[in-house]
């Protein structure tokens, strides 16, 4: 992997915002890349902005938060239009979740959006794993980390009761990753 790769997941509490970070990262260490990770809450907690970032390299991390992002994964409006104007012009992307964000025209940049919240609770009946679906989505739109570490990371990050359920989301991820909108 060369370079950095800096990814914001946003959204707000509640959502599984900073559990999505977690997975990535331990999937990137998984995979043998260098990860550093930070979390932010609003005052609120639930129901307030959250976000977590995650940063990706090859070689060691100098600064462990994102300074301008390549993929940005946006699961609410506000949080969208909070962060959507700190992605890289013409090479970042932007995916969203397409039940719970419009997204800006004119943008340069690549956005795709994945009904992550719809098809979780039509396919899954569960609107909680949305997260994961929106994980398996970006993993096979930009193969930032490898498939098999990203379930090893669940199965260890995941309790037992909602290992297969969250397996499944990320299962549902990838097929919706080949084809999202945008």
């Amino acid at each position: 992997m060369p370079g950095i790769t800096q990814i914001r997941w946003c959204g707000f509490g509640g959502q599984g915002v900073v559990l999505a970070g977690v997975l990535l990262g331990e999937a990137g260490a998984l995979d043998g890349k260098f990860v550093s990770g930070s979390n932010f809450y609003g005052a609120q907690a639930r129901g307030s902005i959250c976000r977590a970032e995650v940063v990706l390299s090859g070689e060691p991390i100098d600064f462990p938060h994102v300074i301008e992002t390549d993929l940005l994964i946006a699961m609410s409006q506000g949080s969208y239009a909070l962060y959507c104007g700190g992605v890289k012009e013409h090479s970042g992307i932007i995916l969203y979740d397409q039940g719970q964000v419009t997204p800006k025209e004119g943008l340069r940049l690549r956005q795709t959006g994945i009904p992550a919240t719809e098809q979780a609770l039509k396919r899954l009946e569960n609107k909680q794993v949305a997260n994961i679906v929106l994980l398996g989505a970006l993993i096979k739109t930009t193969k930032i980390v490898s498939w098999g570490s990203m379930e090893k990371a669940i199965r260890a990050r995941v309790g037992d009761r909602f290992q297969h359920l969250n397996l499944e989301a990320f299962k549902l991820g990838r097929e919706l990753g080949g084809k999202g909108n945008g």
